[in-house]
C-alpha cells in the first residue's frame, strides 16, 4: 500500500509550524472559499433527540434533490441510481470491488490521483497506465495507445475529467473515442467527475453519461467535498444505471452500515446553493490560475501547463528529486518564516521514477498567499539548488 504523497510529509509540516515556521499548503485539494450559507444554516439548525443510521444507500431526499440537480446538467437519472458514499472515495473503493476480481486489470491515464492505484492494491486490480506528457499539457494519447493496453483481463476504464492531478479537460471527440473502446470491449467505464463545476475553456460540459449506448458500462463518481468547500463532511456519490452493480456495491454500503448523517444533511442543503455562489468560486479558481501559472512559470527552470479544468496543475521544477526537494522545504528551510508544502509528483505515477522533478500544486489559497507562496518557492529553489 503506497503512501499518500499528498499527506505523507504532513508530519515534517507540523514539526516545522511547531518550530514557528508559516507553512502555505500547496499539497492538498482543501479550499479556503467558505461553505455556501446554506450548507452552514442546515449544520447549526440541525434539531434532532436521536442522531441515528441513514439508510445505507442514503437517504432518500438527499437523492431526490440530486436528481434535480444532475438534471440541469442534462443527465436523467431517477433516485435508485444514485447511491450516496462516504466521500469520493468510497465510490471509487466500492467501484471497484464491485466490478473488479483480484487480477482483473483497469486502465487509468498516467498521471492519476494516487488514490485510484492506492485503492486497486487495496482489492487486488492491477493498474494499466497509459502515458501522458507535461509537455504537451499531459494531452491524451491516440485511442490507440488505450486498445494497446486491454488484455483478456482488463475489465475497465477510468477517467477523471477534469483531471486531478493534471487539469487536462476531455475532448467531446476523446470522449467519444473512449466509448467506442468501452462497447467494442464490453468494459466498464468509471468516470470521475468531482470537478464539472470548475472548467475555464468556455465549452459545454461534457459528461461520460452525455455518451450514448453504454448505460449499462457506466459508473459515475461524483462529490460535495470541492463543489461546495465542504470536504470534512464526507459525501460522495456512485450512480450507474446497471441494477447489477447497484446491488453488488449495496453489499458494501450495508456491510459498512451508512453514510455520514450530518453530512447528509449538510449536502441536501448545499443543491439549494445560489448560482451566484458557483459562478463567484469558478471565476476566482481561474484567476488563481492565471495568477499562479503566470508566476510559475517566471522561476527559472520551472515549468507548467495551462491547466483546463479542476484546480491543480503539475509542475516541472529544476531539481534532482522533488520529493527530496519537498521534504526539505519542511524540514531545512524557511524565508521569512514562511515555507512551502507541495505533493511530490512521482507519487501520481504508476512507475515511481516517472515524475520525480514534478510536484502537484493545488490553487486553492488566495492570490495574496499564492503570491508569497511563489516568493518562498523561488527562494527554495534558489537555497537547495546551491
Amino acid at each position: 500500500m503506497p503512501s499518500s504523497p499528498i499527506r505523507k510529509l504532513a508530519p515534517y509540516a507540523d514539526a516545522a509550524k511547531r518550530n514557528g515556521v508559516h507553512v502555505y499548503h500547496l499539497n492538498i485539494g482543501q479550499p479556503d472559499i467558505r461553505t455556501p450559507e446554506v450548507a452552514l444554516e442546515a449544520l447549526r439548525g440541525i434539531d434532532r433527540s436521536i442522531l441515528e443510521y441513514s439508510p445505507s444507500q442514503g437517504i432518500l431526499s438527499l437523492r431526490a434533490k440530486m436528481v434535480s440537480y444532475y438534471a440541469g446538467y442534462g443527465i436523467d437519472l431517477s433516485p435508485d441510481e444514485i447511491i450516496i458514499t462516504t466521500g469520493g472515495s468510497e465510490a471509487i473503493m466500492f467501484a471497484y470491488m464491485a466490478c473488479l476480481d483480484p487480477g482483473d486489470e483497469i486502465i487509468v491515464s498516467d498521471p492519476s490521483y494516487a488514490n485510484y492505484m492506492a485503492f486497486a492494491i487495496s482489492c487486488g486490480a492491477v493498474v494499466k497506465p497509459v502515458k501522458t506528457s507535461i509537455e504537451n499539457g499531459f494531452r491524451l494519447p491516440p485511442v490507440e495507445k488505450f486498445e494497446e493496453q486491454i488484455t483478456p483481463k482488463t475489465k475497465a476504464i477510468l477517467i477523471c475529467n477534469p483531471n486531478n492531478p493534471t487539469g487536462y479537460l476531455y475532448t467531446r471527440d476523446e470522449m467519444r473515442r473512449i466509448r467506442d473502446l468501452v462497447k467494442k470491449y464490453n468494459l466498464y467505464l468509471l468516470s470521475d467527475e468531482v470537478y464539472r463545476e470548475f472548467l475555464y475553456t468556455g465549452k459545454p460540459y461534457i459528461s461520460a453519461f452525455h455518451l450514448d449506448g453504454i448505460d449499462e458500462n457506466l459508473i459515475l463518481i461524483d462529490s460535495v467535498s470541492k463543489r461546495y468547500s465542504e470536504c470534512g463532511i464526507r459525501i460522495g456519490a456512485l450512480i450507474t444505471r446497471n441494477k447489477a452493480v447497484r446491488d453488488s456495491v449495496m453489499k458494501f454500503c450495508q456491510a459498512r452500515l451508512s453514510p455520514p448523517l450530518i453530512g447528509q444533511i449538510v449536502a441536501e442543503a448545499s443543491l439549494e446553493t445560489p448560482q451566484e455562489y458557483m459562478k463567484m468560486v469558478h471565476d476566482e479558481y481561474k484567476a488563481r490560475r492565471d495568477f499562479l501559472i503566470e508566476g510559475l512559470n517566471k522561476i527559472p527552470g520551472v515549468f507548467s501547463p495551462t491547466p483546463m479544468g479542476a484546480f491543480y496543475t503539475m509542475a516541472r521544477l529544476p531539481v534532482d528529486d522533488a520529493g527530496k526537494f519537498c521534504k526539505w522545504c519542511l524540514t531545512d528551510f524557511s524565508y521569512e518564516g514562511q515555507t512551502v508544502m507541495m505533493a511530490p509528483g512521482s507519487g501520481f505515477y504508476t512507475d515511481p521514477d516517472e515524475g520525480r522533478d514534478q510536484v502537484r500544486i493545488a490553487y486553492v489559497l488566495n492570490r495574496d498567499d499564492l503570491g508569497k507562496a511563489l516568493v518562498v518557492l523561488r527562494k527554495a529553489l534558489e537555497a537547495y539548488n546551491r
